[in-house]
């Protein structure tokens, strides 16, 4: 079925009704949340629609989830009320540096390192706990005139027509609005009802992730330490903590995986290497496998598909949920100037501006995750000297180190409004 309209069962809609939102959203994750938030503060209604109780969303402690945050991600969650809720618990990110090596040797002296102050705008990025930006999101939803927050419930059908798009619940309830936006993942539901196919590449690798405290305080500087099975990101949070990313090759992570903690620290140790002091575990152990999923399709009749629906990346750049909040950017600046030109806003024509705007962004992001995984997890002698030298190159060179730190801080190309902290 490559034509995603086919993908819908058209019916009629009594359409001389109200309908009961303007846009519903499937998913009340973050990328869900904020585009609520900022949905609702250009004046549109909006209903999400969670499939977990607020309850499970919420955590009262620590629980090794956090998330790297570029810079102009920081300034939409500025611009839409939710970071001066949580910017005492933010840890900038002043410092980079990548290097190459093998687990109980060492990195190899040729490594790219990158400082915030090259920039003028700040830190390039912030580590941010998951428990306080999701509460965060949570509450400033919560507050929000023109927001309907359904949680605890489940899309089990939707279909459109050339009019507007209706979903229905697990509840037994129907939903009508003029517009339908999946939030919901990486084996999104609304993607696959409406019949949109995704290009799934999977890397036979599995992310480990925890958090670690240590006896050494990391200033702020974040370590990415290639070997060859998968990248290891040492990222700093507040305090002597840092969040651990660790990509390994799928029967080794799942091996380590079961492990006891005590076991689970010896394994680490050897990569993560002693240059912070003692280390212990704190939080929560986590571990998932690794793939690239790209939807073929972002926009169909009435339907937009946002952030992992849309695309989900390996993480190596730490860089999913900002290209979530990207789609969030764009997608509400295509809507809100829409509106006020009196268009439709599920309209095709209306959500293909934003399909245009966001493809380049997206497609090179996908190519840029995938290269340099499959350029960094082996263990080729030449490619490893290649990659070594280019390192080393671009910290020698001014400008392409100034290049890659507005890129990683997310200020280069077509920026909405929102990601420059701008109103809508």
């Amino acid at each position: 079925m490559d034509n995603p309209a086919q993908g819908y069962i058209l019916h009629s809609m009594n359409m001389t009704q109200q309908n009961d939102s303007d846009i519903v959203i499937v998913g009340g994750g973050l990328n869900g949340c904020a585009l609520a938030i900022a949905l609702a503060q250009v004046g549109l209604r909006v209903t999400v629609v969670d499939a977990l109780p607020v309850a499970a969303r919420t955590a009262t402690g620590f629980d090794g989830r956090s998330y790297a945050l570029a810079l102009a991600s920081k300034r939409l969650l500025t611009a839409i009320g939710i970071w001066p809720l949580i910017g005492q618990h933010a840890q900038p990110i002043l410092e980079v540096v990548a290097s190459d090596g093998r687990a109980g040797e060492g990195a190899s002296p040729w490594l790219l390192h990158l400082d915030h102050a090259e920039i003028e705008e700040g830190p390039m990025g912030f580590m941010m706990e998951d428990r306080y930006l999701r509460a965060a999101l949570l509450k400033v939803m919560a507050a929000t005139g023109g927001v309907r927050h359904l949680d605890g419930q489940t899309v089990v059908g939707q279909s459109v027509t050339p009019k507007g798009a209706s979903v229905t619940l697990s509840s037994g309830e129907t939903l009508t609005a003029r517009l339908l936006v999946g939030c919901d993942g990486r084996k999104s539901g609304t993607a696959l009802r409406a019949g949109i196919k995704r290009n799934i590449t999977d890397y036979r690798q599995d992310a480990l992730v925890c958090a670690v405290a240590h006896e050494q305080p990391h200033n702020g500087i974040a370590h990415q330490f290639f070997m060859p099975s998968g990248p290891l990101a040492i990222l700093p949070l507040p305090g002597d903590r840092s969040s651990i990313v660790w990509s390994e090759d799928r029967v080794t992570a799942r091996g380590i995986a079961a492990l006891d903690d005590a076991a689970f620290l010896e394994a680490l140790m050897p990569r993560f290497g002693d240059f912070l002091g003692q280390v212990s575990l704190c939080g929560v152990r986590y571990s998932y496998p690794l793939n690239l999923t790209m939807a073929q399709h972002i926009v169909a009749p009435r339907l937009v598909l946002v952030g992992d629906a849309a695309q989900g990346v390996h993480p190596i750049a730490g860089q999913g949920l900002n290209q979530g909040l990207r789609d969030v950017a764009t997608l509400v600046e295509v809507l809100a100037l829409a509106r006020r030109r009196g268009e439709d806003i599920g309209g095709l024509d209306v959500l293909d501006r934003h399909r245009q705007w966001r493809s380049f962004d997206r497609n090179m992001l996908a190519f840029a995750t995938d290269g340099f995984n499959r350029l960094f997890s082996n263990n080729n002698p030449l490619l490893r000297f290649g990659r070594d030298l280019g390192m080393a190159a671009a910290t020698a060179v001014p400008g392409l180190r100034r290049g890659i730190l507005r890129e990683a801080a997310g200020l280069n190309g077509d920026l909405p409004r929102l990601l420059q902290g701008l109103q809508v």
